[in-house]
């Protein structure tokens, strides 16, 4: 997995703030941009990551340029609000991030955002380094804002064009670069008889519902992830547990890998418009089939892939059908479930289409620079 850029690069990558980026990932969010690092390390290109302390490629990060870790207390942890003050924080040292830009323009040649906090598209014209922000989620207010002020210097990447279509309706117009993973991250796994649902454990996510689906069909399920809404987990989903039902928490991607390899329907079941849904390109690279609601983009992401199938958002009946109908496939066909999800997802593909969003944002600032 290397990305086939010619020269060296000095590029500063800005992650999401909340959760530390490294194994196991908080979320997909963490993973793509771990992935997203270590590939231009590999092609050996000079990357400083902004990231929250406890992160892995902090080696060249300043500590100056260290954001907080969120830290809650008495098991409060919430993927949906912060504690007091935390937001304040990440913005002094967003803020003095840009501030060193402003005073050394030249200190790096691309900036790579996947933060969703305002201050580094607001303040990206006060230094007009090419800047890539890539829009992870539906529409946040507080970065639609930001936009009207990043220059000429700055655009946008989209994760789908569902994604993409809803911040056009908000006035951000953006570039379509679907989410990918490592092939080799994620193998061929020979399948099972159960089912695997992981991922977030947050309402939007839904796992509850895939509880529902399997007991409706008898089957054993393995719920893998980290728990992001305690309310929500003991409400929702830890009644559900047991009678073959259980949680396993977050797992390193080796181990996670190998459990969805060895499962025979992964479960994708959103309560929300999901904007890609990274957990459908790494069951498919095992080979595993999907089951899933209908939501967001999730029928652009699985539009003619083998080993698939989509329901009404929120009808377990027809989920549990639908994963029925999946696990009668032959073992055979998982190798072209693999084949295409490779085709479609692999990073090598993502790489070589980076590389040319890099150039063509490298080569747009150079002409607006040399215009009279």
């Amino acid at each position: 997995m290397r990305l086939p850029i010619g020269d060296r690069l000095r590029i500063l990558v800005i992650a999401p703030s909340r959760h530390p980026i490294r194994e196991p990932h908080a979320g997909g969010l963490e993973a793509l941009v771990w992935d997203r690092v270590r590939s231009l390390r590999a092609s050996g290109h000079d990357v400083t990551l902004v990231a929250a302390r406890g992160s892995d490629f902090l080696d060249r990060t300043p500590e100056r340029m260290r954001l907080p870790r969120v830290v809650w207390g008495g098991g409060r942890s919430s993927d949906e609000a912060y504690p007091d003050g935390y937001l304040d924080q990440v913005a002094s040292v967003l803020d003095a991030v840009v501030d060193e830009l402003v005073v050394d323009r030249t200190a790096f040649d691309l900036i790579d955002n996947h933060s969703l906090h305002p201050v580094p598209i607001a303040r990206a014209a006060e230094h007009g380094i090419p800047m890539l922000t890539t829009l992870h989620t539906p529409p946040l207010p507080e970065l639609v804002a930001a936009a009207d002020a990043a220059g000429p210097a700055h655009s946008f990447l989209a994760v789908s064009a569902h994604t993409a279509g809803e911040w056009r309706a908000s006035g951000v117009e953006s570039t379509v670069l679907l989410n990918t993973v490592d092939a080799d991250a994620w193998p061929l796994g020979p399948g099972g008889p159960g089912l695997v649902w992981f991922g977030r454990i947050v309402p939007e996510k839904g796992p509850h519902l895939a509880a529902d689906a399997a007991r409706a069909m008898g089957r054993p399920l393995v719920v893998a992830g980290r728990v992001g809404d305690e309310q929500y987990f003991e409400r929702s989903v830890a009644p559900r547990l047991g009678g073959g039902v259980r949680h396993v928490g977050p797992m390193r991607r080796r181990q996670l890998a190998h459990l969805v390899g060895r499962s025979g329907c992964a479960l994708v079941t959103p309560c929300w418009d999901e904007p890609f849904g990274l957990v459908l390109a790494e069951a498919l690279m095992t080979g595993t089939p999907v089951a899933a609601f209908d939501r967001g983009g999730i029928s652009e992401v699985l539009a003619g892939l083998p080993g698939t199938r989509l329901v009404p958002a929120g009808d377990v009946e027809a989920l549990a059908a639908a994963a029925d109908e999946l696990l009668r496939l032959p073992s055979t066909a998982r190798i072209g479930i693999r084949e295409h999800a490779v085709e479609r997802f692999s990073a090598l593909r993502r790489d070589r289409q980076l590389e040319a969003l890099y150039r063509d944002r490298l080569d747009a600032v150079e002409r607006t620079a040399v215009l009279p």
